[in-house]
């Protein structure tokens, strides 16, 4: 299906960007349940759907939106979900089920306050939800987008990964990217060489099992310790073989820095800006943004920080990036890692810079009190 005839240049909010690209993905159905900030999500694709005769189901909550986006991928459906808050946390069962059954669903969260109800404006808060929110030894993969057209690539990139890995992928954006209206470029995904899965039957497929074809077969329940292990190995073994053409990040003006602003998503448009502001006055500042949050880009993390006195994580969330940054450059890199953290509010870049002049005024005079001493 052509979503445009010829590239163009569009102005929308980020929930009609995401719609447009499960569109150009080839996705042909959507399972959901009402909430802010990702309503529009829906709302748009509705109206694609009707034009273009594709599936769309309102459930009663998002638990059993999980569950059906799940069963429609398994009959055959290249199914996706979006959801935010709270309804993230109820998304988590039904998102379990899929990494323990590898189903290649797709779920969009657009990030809100919490914890609770909280906000339905905006925040970073949805990190670990949203990376490590499944029980047991769950795998996923999870993308931060920054703008609206990082929303339209990584909404197409996502539907590739998931069905190429079997396993169940994200795009995390937030309430900001879903409400604003920006401009972005859309396209055909096969015009630029794109590859785009096909998906097909999970179950149901013509012929006798065991006869004609091998057997479907998909658990998610296991009676003895030992059948469990034997499933969650091979699972750890596939993640840790598609890590290194999955994982993805940004980076620049590492190689001299004495400093790197560690940020992701819409925060990371904030730290670049306020790298090259540091660099006019002199300081040398480095950026660096992951832009898979898991597998989260450790090994290029370290490499970036080598030369660099010292990181500052920004985000708006308390230590929920800074935490992946710690266990990613544990044993990697001894760079002094610091934080700017405004759980639930917005970050400009002049505030970064003020972060970074603080942090700095205060670490020289640590270091001549422990001189002096």
């Amino acid at each position: 299906m052509r979503v445009v005839e010829r590239e163009q240049r569009r102005f929308m909010t980020g929930n009609e960007v995401v719609a447009w690209a499960a569109l150009a993905a080839g996705a042909d159905m959507m399972c959901g349940y009402p909430i802010t900030p990702q309503n529009e999500i829906m709302h748009t694709w509705a109206v694609l759907a009707k034009e273009h005769g594709l599936g769309f189901l309102q459930t009663e909550d998002e638990l059993s939106a999980g569950f059906a986006t799940i069963g429609a991928v398994m009959a055959g459906r290249k199914a996706f979900s979006a959801t935010a808050g709270p309804g993230n946390v109820l998304m988590q069962e039904p998102i379990s089920m899929a990494e323990m059954m590898r189903i290649p669903a797709v779920w969009i969260i657009q990030q809100r306050g919490g914890p609770s109800t909280a906000t339905v404006i905006y925040s970073q808060q949805e990190v670990r939800l949203t990376c490590l929110g499944g029980n047991g030894e769950g795998h996923r993969i999870v993308y931060s987008t920054s703008s609206h057209q990082d929303l339209f690539d990584y909404t197409i990139k996502a539907f590739s990964t998931a069905w190429r890995t079997r396993f169940p992928t994200f795009v995390l954006g937030d309430g900001y990217q879903g409400k604003m209206l920006e401009a972005l470029t859309l396209y055909n995904p096969e015009d630029r060489g794109v590859p785009l899965a096909l998906p097909e039957p999970f179950v149901g497929k013509p012929g006798t099992p065991g006869l004609d074809r091998p057997p479907a077969h998909f658990r998610n329940t296991f009676s003895i310790e030992d059948e469990l292990y034997e499933v969650l190995t091979r699972n750890i073994r596939d993640y840790e073989e598609v890590t290194p053409s999955v994982v993805e990040f940004e980076k620049d003006g590492c190689e001299d820095a004495e400093v790197v602003l560690v940020a992701h998503g819409i925060v990371s448009r904030a730290a670049r800006e306020a790298a090259e502001m540091l660099r006019a006055r002199g300081v040398r500042a480095g950026y660096f943004r992951p832009i898979t949050l898991r597998p989260f880009p450790a090994t290029a993390l370290a490499n970036a920080a080598r030369r660099a006195d010292w990181l500052l994580v920004v985000e708006s969330a308390y230590g929920q990036l800074a935490g992946l940054v710690r266990e990613g450059l544990y044993g990697q890199s001894a760079a002094d890692v610091r934080t700017y953290l405004k759980p639930g509010v917005g970050i400009s870049a002049e505030e970064i810079v003020d972060a970074v002049e603080r942090e700095a005024s205060s670490g020289e005079q640590r270091h001549g009190s422990k001189t002096a001493t």
